[in-house]
Order: C-alpha cells, then sequence, then structure tokens
C-alpha cells in the first residue's frame, strides 16, 4: 500500500471531497445511506486493512471506561495498571495511548487485542454510518490517513454525481 501516494490524492482532491460533502450534507439524497453502506462494502472489498495500518501507527483511539474494562480484563490486568501502563489523558481530557503505533499492533498489521479492541477502533474509519454528513470533517481527515476512505470518498462521489 503506498500511503503517500493516496495521501497525496488525498491533499489534492481535499476542496473536491469538501464540496461533495457539503452537499450531502445540503440536499441528502433519499438513498444515501443505501449507498453509503454500499461503497463501503464495496471499498473494503477491494483494500486489506492489514496491508496499511497506517491508523494504529499514526492516530491513537478514544479509550472509554468500557473499553478500560473490557481491554483489562482481557489482559488480566487491573484497570489502574492497563491505564497507567498504556494511556494518558489528552488536551480534551479524553484517555487515549500514551505512544504510537498502538502498543498493540504486532509486526504483521494484527492486533493483538483485536477481539477486545476499543469501540473507536471497531468503527474506523466510520464509513458505513448512516447520515455519513454529520462527520464530513472526520471524513475528509481519514482521507489523509487511511487510503480506504479516500477510494469511499471517490466511490462515492461516482455514485451520486450522476
Amino acid at each position: 500500500m503506498d500511503l503517500d501516494f493516496y495521501k497525496k490524492l488525498a491533499q489534492q482532491k481535499r476542496k473536491e471531497h469538501q464540496k461533495f460533502l457539503d452537499g450531502l450534507k445540503k440536499k441528502p439524497p433519499k438513498n444515501l445511506d443505501y449507498v453509503v453502506l454500499e461503497k463501503h462494502e464495496e471499498t473494503f472489498g477491494e483494500i486489506d486493512c492489514l496491508s496499511c495500518a497506517n491508523c494504529c501507527k499514526t492516530t491513537g483511539p478514544l479509550y472509554t471506561e468500557k473499553d478500560i474494562e473490557r481491554i483489562s480484563k482481557h489482559l488480566r490486568m487491573k484497570q489502574a495498571d492497563f491505564e497507567s501502563k498504556f494511556l494518558r489523558i489528552d488536551e480534551d481530557n479524553d484517555k487515549v495511548l500514551q505512544n504510537l503505533p498502538c502498543f498493540f499492533l504486532n509486526g504483521d498489521n494484527t492486533c493483538s487485542i483485536y477481539d477486545v479492541r476499543p469501540k473507536a477502533c471497531r468503527e474506523y474509519p466510520h464509513t458505513d454510518r448512516k447520515k455519513i454528513y454529520q462527520i464530513n470533517n472526520l471524513t475528509i481527515k481519514n482521507t489523509l490517513i487511511c487510503p480506504a476512505t479516500y477510494v469511499f470518498v471517490e466511490k462515492m462521489r461516482k455514485a451520486l454525481e450522476k
């Protein structure tokens, strides 16, 4: 996966993508949620996250209390020990990873806590969500990190700008 290539494309098309997504917000097509799900599934049928894992290398998820409880139990650790070993409080007062890449990312780009991973990781890059126009800024940001998000937005444009 050529991350630099996709990042350059995303930077070049940022204004076009923003205009397209803003248009969805102003006048969402009746079938938008259906098209989103279809293009999400199509995109992830073509792109294998394990060939990239850039999200795990460059962005840390927010850890909810439920995430911390579930993961620390899985690791057979006390929650306080888990938090002090892996997490810190960020400027928004959220619990996030102390360091990147993610400690749980294996050398083959798999996740050592995949079955109990944080909610933020399970939902990333949010390209299968209903009313996707509610997260336009996040989608644009994610096109710079996640090649699949870039491909997804391009597929959406082709499907809806007919």
